[in-house]
């Protein structure tokens, strides 16, 4: 590779809004999206909510001689939704279903039939290597009284997790998605600490787009308007976030987002805004070749963030088992009362009342086995994500108490330095 190597990529994100049945206009807007993508022929498309396999079938026919390489992630009842269109030929494939998706329960949020997941392909640019990520975490439905929001922490960490370990042998990191967090809330902060991936907002020489980088704005006539009344600007809950590592440099030239409808037809392509980034791939100054070490004062931030996602995800583990207990005693009674009826029918007294409850003590205790055996999974999948976390808060606090000279071979021998050495 030159020494004054330089790459220019151009990036394109959406969640799609393509709920089969339910979403409006769903088959005009996939046909524009797809003559968008064709005219624009960015480097990468990375799509979320493509529920349908059809619609993914669709977009491939369309994009083939633009985008010759594709993939749909599978995963769940209803599938991930997830799927990238690709210029460049896809050198590897990976996806990591998340352990913690909401409630089976919650039918009318749907989450959990979906399955959700990041999805990873590698690219070979030039002799470089890129990770993509994809994703899309679990909505907020209230803010308020946010329900879900432990196993959303837990899919940030699995989500930086599955990142840490699989990116090391990456020049060019990158992720994009709908994360459904704030740029100030717990699991986007604890994703970006530990990965140390860059928010492209942030970051850019040059944005142009929605007010404050917003990405659900109430311009927008799909979107539902009484969920950001408490926004009048809108919220930005889809990222384009990246990272170099040592050797390279990358820069956000331009970071564009559409405004509520489409830069040609004026009607929008989703509920969701898309994103239009252009990042700059090159050589690293030498300054920017200095062994990737953080002293106590970078490390307080990651600990503060551990320490917070920890005690997050404890609240979720009480709420677990509060719910196994409450289910315990509900297939206790269940039981309790199989067994009276039981004694009745035998003993001859009141039969057809016996039979006429026999079936919802059947139902009752069935279904409180069900809501046991699911929060007692819910429990373990958060005990472990908190016990991964501990283990890292360990390790920082052995890293601070040995002082910065030991900090590189205890705790931050990562990407960065493995493939620093391969180079």
């Amino acid at each position: 590779m030159k020494p004054n190597f330089s790459l220019r990529l151009r990036v394109f994100n959406l969640n799609c809004w393509g709920i089969p049945y339910l979403s409006k206009h769903r088959a005009d807007r996939m046909k524009r999206l797809g003559d968008f993508l064709n005219m624009e022929s960015f480097d990468l498309a990375l799509l979320e909510e493509v529920w349908s396999e059809q619609d993914f079938q669709y977009l491939r026919q369309k994009l083939l001689p633009t985008y010759p390489a594709a993939h749909y992630f599978r995963s769940g009842f209803i599938g991930s939704g997830l799927c990238v269109f690709s210029k460049h030929p896809i050198q590897d494939l990976s996806q990591h279903v998340y352990t913690l998706n909401g409630y089976p329960y919650m039918v009318h949020h749907g989450d959990w039939f979906c399955g959700k997941a990041v999805g990873l392909l590698v690219l070979h640019l030039s002799g470089l290597v890129l990770n993509a990520y994809v994703t899309h975490l679990h909505a907020e439905y209230n803010r308020q009284k946010d329900i879900y929001l432990a196993h959303r922490v837990a899919q940030a960490w699995e989500l930086a997790h599955f990142i840490h370990h699989t990116a090391k042998k990456a020049d060019v990191v990158l992720l994009c998605g709908d994360l459904n967090l704030h740029p100030k809330d717990l699991g986007c902060r604890l994703l970006k600490e530990w990965t140390g991936l860059h928010d492209a907002y942030l970051k850019t020489q040059d944005f142009k787009g929605a007010e404050e980088g917003c990405t659900m704005v109430p311009k927008n006539c799909y979107v539902n308007q009484q969920e950001l009344e408490p926004f009048p600007c809108g919220i930005r809950i889809d990222y384009v976030l990246y990272k170099a590592v040592s050797g390279f440099y990358i820069s956000c030239k331009t970071l564009k987002t559409t405004t509520g409808h489409d830069p040609h037809s004026g009607s929008p392509l989703s509920d969701h805004e898309a994103l239009m980034a252009t990042l700059c791939v090159r050589h690293s100054p030498p300054q920017h070749n200095l062994s990737p070490t953080r002293g106590p004062a970078e490390m307080s931030p990651l600990v503060s963030v551990l320490r917070e996602a920890w005690t997050e995800l404890d609240l979720g583990v009480a709420q677990a088992h509060w719910w196994t207990a409450f289910a315990g005693y509900m297939i206790g009674l269940g039981l309790l009362l199989l067994a009276v009826l039981c004694a009745l029918v035998a003993g001859g007294g009141v039969r057809e009342v016996a039979i006429l409850l026999w079936t919802p003590s059947v139902g009752l205790v069935l279904g409180a086995g069900a809501v046991y055996l699911f929060h007692m999974q819910e429990a373990k999948g958060l005990c472990r994500a908190q016990a991964e976390i501990q283990h890292v808060l360990g390790r920082v606090r052995e890293t601070q108490n040995l002082g910065p000279e030991s900090q590189p071979a205890l705790f931050l021998e990562q990407q960065e330095g493995n493939r620093g050495e391969e180079q």
